[in-house]
C-alpha cells in the first residue's frame, strides 16, 4: 500500500491513501511506499528505518501577503514572535494574579490598556457593592429597632395601658389581650357612669 503525507486541504486523489504528518507517531504496517509532500523529517527517517521506500516532494510555496521577499518576511515573522512574547508575559501575569505592562508589542500594550480599564471598572463596582452592602446592614438595624418599638410600648404608655386594663377588669368587661390603648380607651368610655 502506497501512503502519502501531506497536510493539503484539498485536491486529494481518490485513489491514493493521505495521512496528515501533523499527527505522525510511527509507522503504518502494510506500507510498501511512502511520498512525504513538505518538510516532515521524522516521518522520513521513521519509515526509512523500517526498510520502506520514501520519496520527498518539495510543498508549493505560499506567498505570505505584505511580504515581498525574504527579508521583509523574516521582518514579519520576527515581529510577529515578539508581539506573541509580549502577550504570552501578559497573560502569564494574569494567570498569577498580577498584571504588568508589556515593554513592547503594540496588540500587548492594547491589551495591557483594557485590561486595566476592566479592572478599574470591577474595582468601582466593588466599592459600590461594599458600600451598598453597609447600607442594607444599616437599615436592616433600623427595621429590627422598629420592629422593637413598635412591639413595646413606651414605658409611661405601658402604664395608661394596664390601668385602662384594670378599669375594664374590675368592670367585668371583656377585651382583646393586645388590644390598643386607643381601644381601651374608647371600651372605657363606653362603661355606664356610676
Amino acid at each position: 500500500m502506497e501512503l502519502t503525507y501531506s497536510n493539503q486541504l484539498s485536491g486529494f486523489d481518490p485513489e491514493k491513501r493521505y495521512r496528515n504528518p501533523e499527527h505522525f507517531d510511527k509507522p503504518e504496517a502494510g506500507v510498501t511506499s511512502v511520498l512525504v509532500i513538505g518538510d516532515w523529517p521524522s516521518v522520513v527517517d521513521a519509515y526509512e528505518a523500517a526498510g520502506i521506500d520514501v520519496s520527498v516532494k518539495e510543498a508549493k510555496r505560499v506567498q505570505i501577503v505584505g511580504a515581498g521577499n525574504q527579508a521583509e518576511l523574516e521582518k514579519v515573522i520576527a515581529a510577529l514572535r515578539a508581539e506573541h512574547g509580549s502577550i504570552q508575559i501578559l497573560v502569564d501575569g494574569l494567570e498569577a494574579g498580577e498584571i504588568h505592562r508589556p515593554e513592547s508589542g503594540d496588540l500587548a500594550l492594547r491589551l495591557f490598556d483594557v485590561l486595566g480599564t476592566i479592572h478599574a471598572s470591577v474595582d468601582e463596582l466593588t466599592t459600590e457593592r461594599d458600600g451598598l452592602a453597609l447600607t442594607v446592614d444599616a437599615l436592616r438595624g433600623e427595621v429590627e429597632a422598629l420592629k422593637k418599638s413598635a412591639l413595646t410600648p413606651p414605658a409611661d404608655e405601658a402604664g395608661e395601658i394596664a390601668a385602662l386594663k384594670a378599669t375594664l377588669d374590675e368592670a367585668k368587661v371583656q377585651y382583646r389581650a393586645n388590644a390598643s390603648k386607643e381601644s381601651l380607651e374608647k371600651l372605657v368610655a363606653e362603661l355606664p357612669k356610676a
